[in-house]
Order: structure tokens, then C-alpha cells, then sequence
């Protein structure tokens, strides 16, 4: 058996690999590099590259994360027998936090390449060492939960993901409860959910990923509501959060017409070609060549799902002097009277359209609503607007029907794979999206990056209504008997 080590020693003291036996412990402490660091020095950065493990051996490492105004908040601290980046042994891993030398540090560290050595030449100890590390992890008491945890900050705390200023500002304003509201660029991922450590709820936008392995990470870390700030939740597993006692809620109404007065701009701005007429104006072209529009007046549109937002579009259209049809699941004879809106079938709407707008939500019975056979039923250069949810359109078949000219117009606020894209600033790099490069090189296609929510008012709502959502949570309502409560329908 190899003779024990100073590693080998610190890592018998550390929980993380408490189960090894005695030659796993010596056959891994003698593949780990000792270094030491001074006061302030950086041992890693955030969204860097991760292919090594740490463990202290004396001094103490902030973890710390960007706030939304790009400033660093110490979000926990690591001393003596602590174990960072346990995740980079294994898939090399981008950092989650930067890591600062917050006194003069020694660590030892373990390599990805060095473990990839001992796994090779002691499969028995590879074993060990994965379910070892493999519980650690899965039980999702990282070091950084548990400092959190005993966070001197008694308030109530919300972590809120994928956050930009606007929503911040809106937030920080309607927090009269005065919770801990911790902001992270972050979207929700499995990657980053441990960033919740500490908090009792998180807030979510719709590009977060809510999916089973982060509800059940974030039950362990005792967080129990996810606040949608949005109306839809197709990004929520719904059964994992019922089988792990998590509540959610989101915000069914936070400005309908935000939403439906953006499908108007972009019905007005595809019709009268606005967007082309500016650029020419700029460029010094006074000329009206190609920019010939039509009345909407007399003109028929439909509208596919006549909840709040749905109904507003059809109130506007219904000044413009339109025809109205609207397809949906439940007819409303209220909207017949008071509107003249015709309630037909899909088919029938989508063949006797002008100008169509979605507004229904996205789930798998919706999901890719307009596709190729649904485009095909239409008249040959319709207009097809969506603010709702991009995966109701088949993207590429929207292409080949762009294309062809069965499509005549397009208005997008929403797109199927805009995670990732959608919110960021790619002006300094190259979009790698063939299919949505491909759409902005129409000039009859108008695409926005999700703003149909983004007015005063609807940030306004969207806080007042997530903040109340957790109040009613912090005075112990849940499930069903919160009063924006989401479920499984049964």
C-alpha cells in the first residue's frame, strides 16, 4: 500500500471522500499538486474553464458572483477540509463562481487528466471514488449550501435568475416586504441551481430550466417555490415539483395589452414596412418603391387562443375595421356580442385569415400548432404574427414557406430555440443559429428579441404580483391554496 501523505491526511478529514478506504485516499493524494496563493489572487473565474478540483488545506477562499450590475457579492466563504469544483473531475465543467484568496491560501488540487490516470490503472478505486463523489453531489449538500444556509441574513430570501436591470429596478422597487432579493445573470440550469443555496424560493424567466434534476436539486436545498415571473411554464417540470413538495406560481396577467399592443407594431410595422422606409430615410432615399401596404380595414384576422392577451388583440383589431375569427378551446358568446368575433374552426381560421396572431399557450398539444400542413392551408401571402411561445410555429417549415411566398409576412417576438440567444448581446460575435440567421436576412420579417412584456406597466405587474406570490408562501400557503398557484391538470 503506498505510504499516506499530507493530502492523503486532509483528505481522509473531508467528508466528501469520508467513504474511500485507506489505499484509494494514498493512491489519490499522491496524483494532487500542493500551491499556494496570496491575499486577492484569483483561482479561477466564473464561466471559466474548470478541469481541477481544490480542497483547503489552511486560509479561507470567497466564492463570489456578479450582481446585475456587474459588482461582486461574496456569496460564501470555504476554510479548512472544503471542497471546490468537485464537477470538473468529470465533464471539465465551466466555473460557477470566481474563487478569491480571501487570506493567504494553500490548497491541494486534483487534476481532470490525474483522475483520468487513477481511474485508468485502479478501476476498483475509480469506483469507489465516483459513488463517493456521486452521493456528494446528488445529495445536494455542497459546501456552498451549507455556508448559505448559516447566512447571518435572517430575511427571507428569493434567488432570482437570468435577471437584467429592467427587471431588477421593477423588483427592488415593489419589495415592500423588504426580502433579500439576490440577483444572478445566470439562467437556471442544472449547472448553476446550487446558487440558490440558501434561499427559500427562486424566480425564474422563460428561457430558466426547471426541469426534474433542478426541482430535486433545489428541494434539497430546502427551496420550495419556484416564482414564474412570466404567464407560461412549458420550462417547469411540473410532476417533479409535485413529487418534491414544490410549489409554483407565475403571473397569468401581468399587462395583456403589452403583449397585444407589440402584435399590433409588428402587424403595422410588416404591413406599412416602417423598419425598411427608416432605413432608407437614414441612408438619404426618399423614395416609396416597395413600400406599398394595405388597409386593414376590411380586412380578416385571426387570433388562436382568446385568453387575456388574445382578447385584448381582438378588442384592438376590432377598431381597425377587421373581420375577426378566433379559434380556441372554450367559445365565448360574450366576444360574439360585443365584438363580432366568429368562433371556427382551426382549418376554416387558418384558410380565411389575412393577417393571423397566436396567443395560445405552449404544450404538447401545441406544440408546432402552425406547422408544414397547417401553412399549406393558408392564403397564399398571409401575414402569421407570435408573442406567444415560439414553439407553437415549425421554424423551418416557416422558412420554406417564407420562401415559396405562402408566407408573405412574419412577425416573431418569440423563437422555438431562443434560449441562450434571446436577452444577450450578440452584436460583437457571430450568431451560430443557421435558422434564425437565415430569418433576419427577410425584409418581410420582423423579428424582436421577447419584448411583448416590456413596458413600465407590465414590469410594474409582473413584481407586484411575483412578490405577493411569495408573501402568501412566507405566511404558509402552498400548492393549490396559493392564489397563482400552477398544477398538473389531472
Amino acid at each position: 500500500m503506498p505510504t499516506p501523505s499530507a493530502p492523503t491526511q486532509l483528505l481522509r478529514a473531508t467528508k466528501c471522500f469520508a467513504n474511500l478506504d485507506e489505499e484509494a485516499l494514498c493512491v489519490l493524494g499522491a496524483h494532487m499538486s500542493r500551491v499556494s496563493y496570496a491575499v486577492g489572487d484569483h483561482l479561477c473565474e466564473d464561466d471559466g474553464p474548470g478541469d481541477w478540483m481544490l480542497v483547503i488545506e489552511q486560509g479561507e477562499i470567497s466564492v463570489m458572483k456578479h450582481d446585475g450590475d456587474g459588482e461582486h457579492i461574496e456569496m460564501a466563504v470555504l476554510s479548512k477540509g472544503d471542497v471546490a469544483g468537485e464537477m470538473s473531475l468529470f465533464s471539465k465543467s465551466p466555473r460557477t463562481a470566481d474563487l478569491v484568496a480571501k487570506t493567504a491560501v494553500a490548497i491541494w488540487t486534483l487534476t481532470y487528466e490525474d483522475l483520468d490516470t487513477v481511474m485508468g490503472q485502479h478501476p476498483s478505486i475509480a469506483r469507489g471514488l465516483l459513488a463517493t463523489l456521486s452521493a456528494h453531489l446528488s445529495r445536494g449538500t455542497s459546501l456552498l449550501a451549507k455556508l448559505m444556509a448559516r447566512d447571518i441574513d435572517r430575511r427571507f430570501k428569493v434567488a432570482i435568475f437570468d435577471s437584467k436591470r429592467y427587471m431588477e429596478t421593477a423588483l427592488l422597487k415593489a419589495n415592500v416586504n423588504n426580502y433579500s432579493l439576490r440577483f444572478f445573470k445566470d439562467r437556471l440550469t442544472p449547472r448553476t441551481a446550487a446558487l440558490a443555496a440558501g434561499c427559500q424560493a427562486v424566480c425564474v424567466f422563460v428561457n430558466d430550466d426547471v426541469d426534474e434534476s433542478v426541482v430535486e436539486t433545489l428541494a434539497t436545498m430546502d427551496v420550495k417555490l419556484v416564482a414564474l415571473r412570466c404567464a407560461g411554464f412549458n420550462n417547469v417540470d411540473l410532476q417533479a415539483c409535485q413529487r418534491f413538495g414544490v410549489s409554483v406560481v407565475r403571473v397569468p396577467a401581468y399587462s395583456p395589452y403589452a403583449v397585444a399592443e407589440h402584435a399590433i407594431a409588428l402587424i403595422m410595422t410588416l404591413n406599412r414596412k416602417t423598419h425598411r422606409a427608416n432605413n432608407r430615410i437614414r441612408e438619404g432615399d426618399f423614395s416609396l418603391a416597395g413600400l406599398v401596404g394595405f388597409d386593414l380595414h376590411g380586412r380578416t384576422a385571426g387570433v388562436v387562443g382568446t385568453g387575456k392577451i388574445g382578447v385584448c388583440t381582438l378588442e384592438i383589431l376590432k377598431g381597425f375595421g377587421c373581420r375577426l375569427l378566433a379559434s380556441s378551446r372554450t367559445v365565448k358568446p360574450e366576444l360574439a356580442e360585443r365584438l363580432g368575433v366568429e368562433f371556427v374552426p382551426l382549418d376554416q381560421l387558418l384558410a380565411e385569415s389575412d393577417i393571423i396572431s397566436l396567443h395560445a399557450p405552449l404544450t404538447p398539444q401545441t406544440q408546432y400548432l402552425i406547422d408544414g400542413a397547417a401553412m399549406d392551408k393558408m392564403k397564399d401571402g398571409v401575414m402569421l404574427i407570435n408573442t406567444s411561445r415560439g414553439g407553437l410555429v415549425d421554424t423551418r417549415a416557416l422558412l420554406n414557406a417564407l420562401k415559396t411566398g405562402k408566407i408573405g409576412y412574419a412577425g416573431l417576438d418569440v423563437y422555438e430555440e431562443e434560449s441562450g440567444t434571446f436577452f444577450e448581446d450578440f452584436s460583437d460575435r457571430v450568431l451560430t443559429d443557421d435558422v434564425l440567421a437565415r430569418l433576419t436576412t427577410f425584409n418581410n420579417v420582423v423579428v424582436t428579441s421577447h419584448q411583448g412584456f416590456l413596458t413600465t406597466d407590465a414590469l410594474g405587474n409582473i413584481a407586484d404580483t411575483t412578490l405577493a406570490s411569495i408573501r402568501e408562501f412566507e405566511n404558509g400557503a402552498q400548492g393549490a391554496k396559493l392564489t397563482h398557484a400552477v398544477q398538473l391538470q389531472t
